[in-house]
């Protein structure tokens, strides 16, 4: 794997998070991470331990999701089930804000979630991605704002999306969009210098990473890892 395409894995934490998903899924896609390498997993609450076990001895590390993906726990549940996670093993923690709270601009609130999960698991030497949700808060004025929330208590990442953002369609359908680069680019310029950016939410292709890194992006959630990487190998060479 030649460097172009090795930086492009290292920027891809693969998703292992649909509801659906078995064992057999897992140790399938845990399989994927480790034949293209890549930054991580991300992974549920309770595969972390399996997750751990199948990457051991690998650079591939674990993620792992809290509160997800609508945000509605008690911060109290947060900071227990991001500890809990830790201690099975992730290094990674990837939380969903209380989307409600920020909406209504409680601010006070925010900070105090964002800060105990933080916390934690810097207590745990795991680093936090905050989500967003931005097919919910969509305000430029509220991503600036969670932005300077990240920034001053300490997170490590701010992040987009979860991927299972579904917002009612004017026909009644249900679907998302996910990153954009628009709203990649706003968050770059809103974190302080230790604060990066990760996408989440309908990076599926080569050109799309490719976008998200140019925007600013150090990391990029995947399912569409396979597709992504061998277009970059075809592209860049192996």
């Amino acid at each position: 794997m030649n460097e172009t395409v090795y930086k492009l894995a290292k920027m891809i934490d693969h998703s292992i998070l649909h509801p659906t998903m078995t064992d057999e899924d897992l140790r399938r896609e845990c399989e994927v991470a480790l034949k293209y390498d890549v930054a991580s997993v991300c992974v549920k609450p309770y595969a972390v331990k399996q997750a751990v076990e199948i990457l051991k001895g690998s650079d591939v590390l674990v993620g792992c999701v809290i509160g997800f993906p609508a945000g509605n726990s008690s911060i109290l549940v947060k900071v227990f089930e991001a500890e809990t996670a830790c201690n099975d093993g992730a290094v990674e923690i990837d939380m969903v804000i209380n989307i409600g709270k920020a909406l209504q601009g409680d601010w006070a609130y925010i900070t105090k979630e964002i800060k105990s999960v933080t916390d934690i698991c810097h207590w745990y030497h795991a680093i936090v991605k905050v989500i967003f949700e931005t097919d919910y808060i969509t305000t430029e004025g509220d991503i600036v704002k969670l932005c300077q929330i990240c920034t001053e208590v300490g997170a490590d990442y701010v992040k987009t999306s979860s991927g299972f953002g579904f917002v009612k369609q004017a026909n009644g359908d249900y679907n998302y969009v996910g990153a954009t680069i628009p709203v990649l680019e706003l968050m770059k310029k809103s974190v302080g210098p230790k604060v990066k950016v990760k996408a989440a939410g309908g990076v599926r292709t080569l050109d799309q990473l490719l976008a998200v890194q140019a925007a600013g992006g150090s990391r990029c959630g995947a399912t569409a890892t396979i597709t992504i990487l061998e277009d970059a190998m075809k592209r860049f060479g192996n």
